[in-house]
């Protein structure tokens, strides 16, 4: 980690860097305001020890200078203990901390230790936060469909607003939650929290008081006051999952808040004001909630400021293929297995099933056949009984050959040799899985491979 030591005192700047130097940090060394700021420009320090007084200008400007070429600089006031005000004053303009001379080096080295380790703990949030923006990039949702290469284009493009209210509606197991995630990680508010509520998970009795916090006293056990999941996304994003099913006296309070941007705790008379971004889902027809008195007229129209439609699994059977990989390689990895991919005939199930649970359907069906796969290659033969049956075509699963290359025409006997080696690699070299494939024992394969 680099330091800079600014102070006028040769004796102690050479004492500091002796010392430091001893603990692992590369040590710069400055005299002056002047010299301090060419030599953060030139080495950029994530720490600095800077003395207040210096023959030619004054710490604190020093440390403004400073903070303009990096907002998020660590910087540590050396100041004589008359100088505790100016100390005060530079933390409220971002100092981290400062230390009085004379000062012992073991509690200048403490607050080092500290400051530094504050340093690592951001650093370590916001590789966290960057690691969590990269997975939700829209480049990285896995689809090659019209349908749904359109619906990420308008995700996108409603994410790059500061406040608009998204309403993604779609069948259960679509990719709605992850949609949602994806313009949250994709706005100014990425940084800020993003908090999901799943509405049909909470009791009616619940869900009012979670959304909006209470106040101390407002029902028997409130014994204080609760901040609401509302007003814990403060700057950031509010996910309402399943939005089609909170009740008709919730929906009032919710429409108010989307109407005003503030809202009344459960037994509190003052309002609280927020800034909040709306992100809602439904797998709910409501339309047909609004001809039935169960939904509000008002709030749907709140709520369907841009709405976004994802087509259910069925519908997108291009994507089936892409999907079914990209769950492979994560199961891959979760249980350090190496399967290699899907025979013809199991992703010929695969694409003819109806998916009524979508992606998690096809989710849990991989995991499923992974587990159970004798191989390198999920079979027709490891999907459950329902999916097998939806092949097309009247070959039996799991009957369909290998492909084999046709060029050049090889002779008869070494072609079998070649079809067999090809089936040991399909089954990841199980010879007991082999034979049965091929129908034949163990030891006519033995001796058929002793052959080459």
């Amino acid at each position: 980690m680099k330091l800079l030591i600014v102070d006028d005192e040769k004796l102690l700047r050479d004492s500091l860097k002796k010392h430091f130097q001893r603990e692992g940090y590369q040590v710069y060394l400055a005299e002056s305001a002047r010299k301090a700021i060419e030599a953060y420009r030139e080495y950029v320090p994530e720490l600095v020890l800077l003395d207040v007084r210096l023959p030619d200008g004054n710490g604190l400007d020093v440390l403004h200078e400073i903070r303009e070429v990096n907002p998020e600089a660590l910087v540590i006031l050396i100041t004589a203990y008359g100088g505790i005000r100016s100390a005060v004053e530079a933390i409220k303009r971002g100092a981290q901390d400062y230390i009085t001379k004379p000062f012992d080096i073991e509690e200048l080295s403490f607050t080092v230790q500290k400051t530094t380790e504050l340093f690592r703990l951001k650093e370590e949030l916001r590789s966290i936060k960057d690691s969590t923006a990269r997975k939700y990039e829209f480049g990285k949702i896995v689809t090659q469909g019209i349908a749904m290469k359109k619906a990420c284009e308008e995700a996108l493009k409603v994410a790059q607003t500061e406040n608009s209210t998204v309403i993604v509606r779609g069948e259960s197991g679509t990719g709605k939650e992850l949609l949602c995630r994806a313009i949250h990680y994709n706005s100014s508010r990425r940084d800020m929290p993003f908090v999901p509520v799943n509405c049909a998970s909470l009791p009616e009795s619940l869900l009012e008081s979670e959304l909006f916090g209470y106040e101390k006293g407002a029902f028997t056990g409130a014994t204080r006051r609760k901040i609401g999941f509302i007003e814990s996304a403060e700057g950031g994003t509010i996910f309402l999952d399943e939005v089609g099913d909170i009740s008709p006296g919730t929906q009032v309070k919710l429409l108010r808040f989307l109407q005003e941007q503030e809202f009344y705790r459960v037994g509190g008379v003052k309002p609280v004001r927020v800034n909040v971004r709306v992100v809602a889902a439904t797998n709910r027809n409501l339309e047909k909630g609004l001809e039935n008195g169960t939904f509000r007229e008002d709030l749907y129209y709140r709520l369907h400021v841009f709405p976004i439609f994802i087509p259910p699994l069925r519908e997108r059977k291009e994507d089936i293929p892409l999907l079914a990989k990209h769950i492979m390689e994560t199961f891959n990895r979760e249980f350090g297995k190496n399967m290699k991919g899907f025979s013809p005939e199991a992703m010929d199930a695969l694409e003819n099933y109806t998916w009524k649970g979508n992606v998690r359907e096809l989710k849990n069906v991989i995991e499923r056949s992974i587990i159970l796969a004798e191989g390198q290659w999920i079979l027709a033969t490891d999907l459950p009984p329902e999916i097998r049956g939806a092949v097309k075509n009247s070959e039996k699963a799991g009957d369909r050959p290998f492909p084999l290359p046709v060029e050049p025409i090889l002779p008869l006997e070494q072609l079998e040799t070649v079809y067999i080696r090809k089936v040991l690699e399909y089954t990841g070299g199980n010879k007991s899985l082999a034979c049965r494939r091929l129908g034949i024992t163990r030891n006519r394969l033995r001796r058929k491979l002793a052959k080459t």
